[in-house]
């Protein structure tokens, strides 16, 4: 073969190959890719999720609040006489004996974090920072590394908040915000002194508001708590919760944790409240606070069916003071108080936090649902002394001389409900302070009665508004009604003091 022949031959060879190519492009670029039995189907959609975030602006904007913030956080270490020890020195002093034990209180030091408010010296923090503090046992360390000594102004144990002073003055002072206008899901920043590490930064969002934990023992007790995922440990007590404008949102307060230490569950003090606190202590020494006279539960959808609302809403008057505010404006026990100053209330602590924000002598209109119709009423708000006297639900029977008959010593079972209830005698009547009424002698674990929180020992006294004096009249009661009805009971807590409150049940099928 001639040269002249053999490259014609790779010409045409190349050429090939090129076409080749060419055809098994176009085919590939006809057919969607993917696995057997998905030809023709197109997975995910197109394009991007626009969003104005930008993490360069986001990220510059914690440095900013930070730098600005961080100089208004102190730290606060607080002297206390500390619990008595029992020591035992026979090794060192044999005196009085081998058994001597040496009974000297310790002293103890615990820390926690602060904001500034006034640049004349007050400083916010937690009532628990600085509750049992000696006198002269109080210290701040600011951020420029200044310490100085501080008085307590005034503590508030029913929201956590304590005001304390130095003597200073033009010191950097921080920003309120409004925390009536937080959203599940802003960005917020926690600065405090953590585990002893001065000026900590931890970020987070506000995961949720209006958080009740339970964490103060007294039923005056306020609690309306931010929470967030911000990292909170020991020791950032009394610190603020910022919000991306540098405003402090919240005080911080407290965690839920298994181990003492942050596991993702924060909670602060709402500033609106906090600041209103702190202006009081300021001005007065204390706080100067408004009650109603109420004790108040949650409406849920079964209680809501029992009274005839057609949702669950509003709060629940369980009790009220006698002498008090409410008393005298015309609440009465079984309300539902809808709305105060047109603010809906749907939580106990919505209406605890509105009202907290008043003085004696200031006027709040409640809106009513009582008995199928709606009323307003207006209270003239009452100091707390004034509503000291509990009230006494129960009347003692006057008639000592009462005899025990058949029909008191009767029980019936309501099956449905998981209850049985017995009439009470003579005895019974004295020991538990009322006149008329049921006992519960048993309750049937995790049924209707039990999960309502129905107890052995507790006095039913009412059911739908009627009066009870044997197992024969709540039997009347109950069948005058189908399943899934929800029934009205005033029942009388023998176990808890005697808390006399309203617990409904619903009639299973």
């Amino acid at each position: 073969m001639s040269k002249k022949s053999i490259l014609a031959a790779i010409f045409l060879i190349f050429i090939g190959v090129i076409f080749g190519a060419i055809l098994v492009s176009n085919f590939k670029g006809g057919i969607e890719s993917g696995f057997a039995g998905d030809q023709g189907v197109k997975l995910g959609a197109s394009g991007k999720v626009r969003t104005s975030f930008d993490p360069r602006t986001v990220g510059k904007a914690f440095v900013e609040v930070a730098k600005a913030v961080t100089p208004t956080v102190v730290s606060i270490t607080v002297t206390t006489k500390g619990k008595e020890s029992s020591q035992d020195l026979k090794d060192f002093f044999h005196f009085f004996g081998p058994d001597f034990k040496f009974q000297e209180p310790t002293p103890q030091q615990a820390s926690g974090s602060g904001v500034v408010i006034n640049p004349d010296g007050y400083i916010m923090t937690n009532n628990h920072v600085v509750d049992e503090a000696e006198e002269k046992g109080v210290e701040v360390l600011f951020n420029d590394t200044r310490r100085l000594p501080a008085k307590v102004i005034g503590k508030d144990p029913l929201t956590d908040i304590a005001v304390i002073k130095v003597d200073a003055h033009d010191l950097p002072t921080a920003a309120f915000g409004d925390s009536d206008s937080l959203e599940v899901g802003e960005w917020v920043l926690a600065i405090g002194n953590p585990l002893g590490l001065q000026s900590t930064v931890t970020a987070g969002i506000i995961s949720a508001v209006g958080r009740s934990i339970g964490i103060m023992s007294d039923n005056y007790r306020i609690e309306n708590f931010i929470q967030t995922d911000a990292a909170i440990n020991p020791g950032n007590s009394g610190g603020p919760l910022i919000d991306l404008s540098g405003e402090v949102i919240g005080i911080n307060s407290a965690i839920a944790t298994t181990n003492g230490r942050y596991q993702g569950y924060g909670f602060a003090i709402p500033i609106n409240l906090a600041k209103t606190v702190a202006s009081d202590i300021i001005r007065y020494g204390k706080v100067r606070r408004g009650y109603i006279g109420v004790e108040i539960s949650q409406v849920d959808e079964t209680t809501a069916k029992s009274v005839g609302l057609s949702k669950a809403k509003g709060v629940f008057v369980q009790q009220v003071v006698k002498g008090g505010a409410g008393q005298a404006a015309g609440v009465k026990e079984g309300d539902i108080i809808l709305s105060v100053d047109s603010k809906e209330v749907n939580k106990p602590n919505e209406l605890q936090t509105y009202v907290a924000g008043k003085h004696p002598g200031d006027e709040v209109k409640l809106k009513l649902y009582r008995d199928g119709k709606t009323l307003e009423k207006t209270v003239v708000l009452r100091s707390r002394a004034d509503e000291s006297v509990a009230v006494n639900n129960g009347e003692k029977n006057k008639d000592d001389n009462e005899a025990d008959t058949q029909s008191q010593t009767k029980s019936f079972t309501f099956d449905n409900l998981g209850l049985t209830v017995s009439s009470l005698t003579r005895e019974q009547k004295k020991q538990y302070d009322v006149q008329d009424g049921v006992v519960v002698t048993e309750v049937k674990p995790y049924g209707e009665a039990f999960n309502r929180k129905i107890e052995e020992g507790d006095v039913i006294l009412e059911a739908d508004r009627k009066e009870i004096s044997s197992p024969k009249n709540l039997r009347a009661v109950l069948d005058g009604h189908k399943p899934e009805d929800a029934v009205l009971l005033r029942v009388k807590k023998t176990k808890s003091g005697g808390q006399v409150m309203f617990i409904a049940v619903q009639i299973p099928r």
